[in-house]
């Protein structure tokens, strides 16, 4: 391991902002900080918006700035990308952002029910082979995690490059019957404005250099509606 990643996982041990519980203390059991990140963290009502897969941090601290009256939580599993962005919220600061490191499969243990009002997914890796489906952070699978602490009809917003991806989640949405709020497979090209999809990450970028459209969907989740895998290859 490089001198420069160890001394960024020296460093997040500095940031207060920045949770990393070990796979014991998630796996199958509750965060201490579940239900409890506007009283004991956010010291706030406001509501909570988590990105999931947020690498370096970019998206949620664009967010943070663009909705000071807003919470939000980036997570991710690698801590170099991590330190990036809890470095720049805590010199900013940004005392409306916070950073989980872990799994997008323990997710579900660190927030009780209700207590998250929305989800970005933003640029997460395809899981392009159709062994891979339950993977996808947009699979009837992981949903059904999200199900557990999002508020009924919450607005889940994925922006991605993989145009496979896109169709996926839109068929499982068609599938499922779930309320469709915006869909398009190039962004940029399309009249759906607002300031948070105007933010574009490092990855992003690179995309954009190469060509490629940005495709973007968002939907409503129900909470306990038993969701089902489209027939989709």
């Amino acid at each position: 391991m490089g001198k420069n990643k160890l001394q960024k996982f020296a460093e997040n041990e500095t940031f207060d902002l920045l949770f990393q519980p070990s796979l014991e203390e998630v796996w199958q059991k509750d965060f201490h900080m579940k239900g409890r990140w506007n009283t004991d963290f956010f010291k706030n009502s406001n509501p909570i918006v988590l990105e999931l897969g947020c690498g370096k941090g970019e998206y949620t601290i664009n967010l943070a700035k663009m909705n000071p009256h807003v919470n939000y939580i980036g997570v991710d599993i690698k801590g170099a990308r991590l330190w990036k962005g809890a470095k720049e919220a805590t010199l900013l600061p940004l005392p409306n952002v916070a950073f989980i490191r872990t799994r997008i499969d323990n997710i579900a243990s660190f927030f009780s029910p209700q207590e998250v009002s929305e989800i970005w997914i933003t640029f997460p890796d395809p899981q392009p082979r159709s062994s891979k489906a339950k993977k996808r952070l947009t699979s009837s699978r992981f949903l059904g995690y999200y199900q557990k602490f999002i508020k009924e009809n919450a607005p889940i917003h994925l922006k991605t490059d993989s145009q496979p991806l896109h169709e996926y989640t839109k068929a499982l949405v068609e599938q499922n019957q779930l309320k469709l709020i915006n869909c398009t497979t190039d962004l940029y090209n399309s009249n759906i404005t607002h300031p948070s999809l105007g933010i574009k990450t490092f990855y992003e970028n690179m995309f954009l250099e190469q060509g490629l459209p940005i495709t973007y969907i968002s939907f409503q989740l129900e909470t306990t509606k038993e969701l089902k895998e489209p027939e989709f290859e």
